[in-house]
């Protein structure tokens, strides 16, 4: 009974800790990507939905499974109807199922403000 209450209380601190380690909101969204990477030197293709975007990163739910620490290309699908938002390098920082979290490594200067356009958009529609 006491590994029990033990446990559980182990796995609330992680839960707590792993939700302290977000530095930047993300808004809550959904629009489609697809993205791309090296897997055990086989090319990943996947495609999948956005489910929440900061200006640091997204989360995904996707269709083709990744790995922590991989680096990956996104084609971001914005609700905009414009040409696709180009993300040339990010990286998987944590996965859960088919979700998973990622990084933006290096963004253009172009996509950077469209990104950030989009954003203020966005948190001005759930303010």
């Amino acid at each position: 009974m006491k590994q029990l209450k033990v446990t559980r209380q182990t796995v609330a601190r992680n839960s707590h800790m792993s939700m302290e380690r977000r530095r930047i909101p993300r808004a809550p969204v959904s629009f489609g990507l697809m993205y791309s990477g090296i897997s055990e030197d086989d090319v990943l293709m996947g495609d999948g939905t956005v489910v929440d975007l900061s200006k640091g990163g997204l989360g995904i739910r996707g269709n083709h499974p990744v790995k922590v620490g991989m680096e990956l290309t996104l084609f971001l699908y914005l609700p905009d109807g414009d040409d696709p938002l180009f993300v040339l390098e990010a990286v998987v920082a944590w996965t859960e199922g088919h979700l998973f979290g990622v990084g933006f490594k290096k963004l253009s200067l172009r996509e950077g403000n469209r990104l950030h356009s989009f954003l203020r958009a966005q948190y001005v529609q759930h303010v």
